[in-house]
C-alpha cells in the first residue's frame, strides 16, 4: 500500500417521481409557475426567419432540422402562471455543430455598375457582362466613368474599387 485509500461513498436515495407541473396538483401553492419547452428547427436567427415544428424534445428537433438542412434550433421556454396563462416567452437559438446553416453557401452577388458621371446604371450577373457594359457606355459618352458595385443579401452593396486596372 502507498498510503492511506479512500473509499468512494455513494448516498442512493430513490425519490418519488415528480409532477411537471405543481399547478395540476389539487391543494398545490397557487403561486408556483411552470415551465413549458417546446423545440423548433430554423434556418437563421433573423426575424424573418422560416420554422418547423414544434417538437417535444431537442433530438427530434435536430433530426428534422438536419433532414430540412437548417443550422439553428429554437428552445421556446413558457412560464405558465397559476392560472396556466403564459406570463413569459423565452426564446433560445442553438446552432447546430457541423450543419450549414441555408443560404450560406449560395449567397448570390449580383453586380452593378453605375455611371459616376450621368448616373445611368445596369445589373449584370457575371464580371464580363459588366465590363462590356462599361465599354459600351464609356465609348459611346467620351469623359464618363463608370463604377462596380457587387451587392450581396445581408452584406449590402460594396464598391469594387479599381475594377478596370
Amino acid at each position: 500500500m502507498s498510503g492511506p485509500e479512500i473509499a468512494p461513498f455513494f448516498s442512493i436515495v430513490k425519490q418519488a417521481p415528480q409532477p411537471k407541473s405543481l399547478v395540476r396538483i389539487p391543494g398545490a401553492k397557487p403561486a408556483m409557475s411552470y415551465k413549458e419547452t417546446f423545440w423548433m428547427a430554423c434556418d437563421s436567427t433573423e426575424q424573418l426567419r422560416a420554422e418547423y415544428g414544434p417538437f417535444h424534445t431537442r433530438a427530434e428537433a435536430e433530426l428534422e432540422a438536419k433532414k430540412l438542412g437548417f443550422g439553428y434550433l429554437l428552445r421556446y421556454e413558457h412560464f405558465l402562471g397559476p392560472d396556466e396563462e403564459v406570463e413569459e416567452v423565452r426564446c433560445i437559438f442553438i446552432e447546430l455543430p457541423g450543419a450549414v446553416p441555408v443560404g450560406n453557401d449560395a449567397i448570390t452577388v449580383t453586380l452593378h455598375t453605375r455611371c459616376a458621371t450621368c448616373g445611368e446604371s445596369a445589373a449584370h450577373e457575371t464580371g464580363w457582362q459588366a465590363e462590356v457594359w462599361a465599354d459600351i457606355h464609356e465609348f459611346e459618352h467620351s469623359r464618363h466613368r463608370v463604377r462596380l458595385f457587387e451587392h450581396a443579401r445581408g452584406r449590402g452593396l460594396k464598391e469594387i474599387g479599381d475594377w478596370r486596372g
